[in-house]
């Protein structure tokens, strides 16, 4: 008898839950918003017809078409931000006067650091909550870290194509 290896074995379920199966959708910065949400899908009117679904079933395995709908949406969502916030970190880390570009990467630094700490007294947190916030905290961490590296490569990369002014020497002979 040939099994089709195409066939699922089994139906799966899915629940709210499994919308925190990846990484937490990233937060965009204010300063930046306006350019790495334009013209992005955010998932809304998906998210809508999910609520409805359940508020009019009131159970999960009713609405299992709109769970999976939004889920393909958010993680496509998410990975097109993430991008988008690493591609302005970089155009930052490029085009801001050095010494702010010094000072946003200082502050990026500080923060990662702030979570990490908040990530490590999460983890005596037991049970549904304790996994949430570690959960949020480390897609939270792993972000800024993401920021912080893309915002460094523009830095680094400004100080390569900056033309290194060579020292002006004054003769002090004559031939």
């Amino acid at each position: 008898m040939d099994v089709d290896s195409k066939a699922p074995m089994e139906d799966t379920i899915l629940v709210g839950d499994d919308l925190m199966l990846g990484p937490p959708s990233p937060l965009i910065p204010p300063e930046i918003a306006s350019h790495v949400l334009e013209g992005v899908d955010l998932c809304d009117g998906i998210l809508r017809n999910l609520f409805y679904c359940l508020q009019v079933h009131g159970v999960e395995p009713f609405c299992q078409q709109e769970i999976s709908l939004y889920q393909e949406c958010a993680e496509q969502r998410d990975k097109e931000l993430r991008q988008r916030l690493q591609d302005s970190e970089h155009k930052l880390g490029l085009n801001m006067p050095i010494d702010e570009a010094k000072e946003r990467a200082s502050q990026l630094e500080s923060e990662a650091t702030n979570l990490e700490r908040r990530l490590i007294l999460a983890s005596g947190i037991e049970g549904m909550e304790g996994f949430r916030q570690r959960w949020s905290l480390h897609g939270r961490l792993t972000d800024t870290k993401s920021r912080l590296e893309a915002l460094k490569q523009g830095i680094e990369k400004r100080k390569k194509d900056d033309p290194v002014a060579s020292p002006v020497t004054k003769r002090w002979f004559f031939w």
